[in-house]
């Protein structure tokens, strides 16, 4: 007799708590095997392979393409010993191991799926039970809104849907309790229902979101999800925690563009402009060590961390992405173009994997290939510092004594109050401006 078994959205690891469906690789019906990729997600940190720890029929999924689903929350459910597998594939636990799922435990332990969770699909040729937990049909997907509306008690029957077709969206469950919570009484029962466009709402009462939405000038939303919503809530949750000051300085470039252009004149592999600043921030570093660290804020503590970890910003499709060069300390400038190539291909295609964009100690971003000259960069909490770098122009430049027109940028450094003052901060960006301006003082201090 087939054992059904769920399978839940693991943690995908680096603190991530939610994921996009992009893509299912597997049908209702299908027999998959253990460590089989079941779906595609996309986190706010890179796409990734879901696989199954179990062998078997899949009877449900949880989920439309498009759709977020947050960890924990059912992603399939496998029968275990159904006949249409049994011949194929094992039903022992996986060997594969995403943090959040361990695969050792044996499957008769694992919980059953919860019939009210259950998606409505044919299993064996058989229609599955409803798997509503209110009677007739509720146009809802996302399993937040249910839990939303159980546990304050709200009859999503009685619910008008703002989503597409009717679908009944969070915001649909939030306003009910708001309402019910301005009219000074507890979350009804039985929510009442909505006004609709045709028939507005008494003075005084709050819109439903599909209401205020037909009310509102015309408008495109876009989702705040995926990696525009974990830059925003990164971004947030800096400039609330983190006391940053910017400083900035012009610096003439014209000899680090003559030293690089002799470099690569030397028929080894190219070196960018970019390896050439990371070795003069990582040899900055190790002279100003306060601004690769980070705050303990709970024990009130400074860090201060031995190695650097290099992260640079790179603009893709699908957002801004901050890619993380282990170790750029013990690279010389070879190194470090072709791992910045590395990452940057990677960031193109969506391939990048959370280790590769987490563990970042100091941030480099150089906006001057977006063509400004300047700019106040936020700091990649929880790090301290990030230097900004603008793009490189002809300028008129007093050099020894006389104007001339000279390769100019403006360099500019945010830093973390609490790790260092000004002079600190001061004292590492006139550093990396004096590389920049002499690049033998780099060499001077190798």
């Amino acid at each position: 007799m087939a054992q059904v078994l769920e399978f839940r959205l693991p943690d995908l690891g680096e603190g991530l708590t939610e994921a996009e469906i992009v893509r299912w690789l597997v049908e209702v019906g299908d027999v998959v095997a253990v460590d089989q990729p079941v779906v595609e997600v996309e986190t706010a940190k890179a796409m990734v392979d879901v696989p199954c720890p179990y062998a078997g029929v899949v009877t449900a999924r949880f989920g439309e393409e498009g759709s977020e689903l947050p960890v924990g929350s059912p992603l399939i459910t496998v029968a275990v010993g159904a006949p249409a597998a049994e011949s194929d594939t094992p039903s022992e636990g996986s060997g594969n191991v995403l943090v959040g799922y361990g695969t050792s435990e044996a499957p008769a332990r694992r919980r059953r799926v919860r019939r009210e969770q259950q998606v409505p699909v044919p299993v064996n040729g058989r229609p599955a039970a409803p798997p509503e937990v209110v009677e007739g049909p509720v146009p809802v997907i996302s399993p937040l809104v249910r839990r939303l509306a159980r546990e304050n008690g709200l009859d999503l029957r009685q619910l008008t849907g703002s989503g597409p077709d009717g679908l009944i969206l969070r915001a649909d469950v939030e306003y009910a309790l708001r309402a019910a919570a301005s009219q000074g009484r507890p979350a009804p029962a039985v929510a009442a229902p909505a006004p609709t466009v045709d028939a507005p709402a008494p003075v005084g009462t709050p819109q439903t979101p599909a209401a205020a939405r037909a009310a509102a000038p015309a408008a495109t939303r876009i989702p705040l999800k995926g990696v525009r919503g974990a830059v925003a809530d990164k971004l947030s949750r800096s400039r609330t925690e983190i006391p940053d000051a910017t400083c900035w300085v012009d610096a003439d470039a014209t000899e680090l563009m003559r030293a690089r252009a002799a470099m690569n004149a030397s028929g080894g592999p190219k070196i960018s402009l970019l390896a050439l600043l990371a070795r003069i921030c990582t040899a900055a570093l190790s002279r100003f060590p306060e601004l690769n660290s980070t705050v303990d804020t709970a024990a009130r503590e400074i860090v201060r961390l031995e190695a650097v970890h290099l992260g640079f910003a790179a603009q893709t499709e699908r957002g801004l992405v901050v890619p993380v060069v282990k170790d750029a300390h013990a690279r010389d400038a070879e190194s470090l173009s072709a791992e910045f190539a590395r990452l940057t291909e990677a960031a193109r295609t969506g391939s990048l994997t959370p280790a590769e964009l987490t563990g970042g100690t100091f941030t480099l971003n150089n906006y001057g290939v977006f063509g400004v000259d300047g700019s106040t960069p936020i700091i990649n909490h929880p790090e301290a510092a990030m230097l900004g770098v603008g793009r490189i122009i002809p300028k008129p430049w007093v050099h020894e004594g006389e104007l001339a027109v000279r390769q100019v940028v403006q360099l500019s450094l945010t830093f973390d109050h609490r790790v260092c003052d000004g002079g600190t901060a001061g004292g590492f960006l006139r550093y990396v401006a004096d590389c920049v301006e002499q690049p033998a003082v780099l060499l001077r201090t190798l």
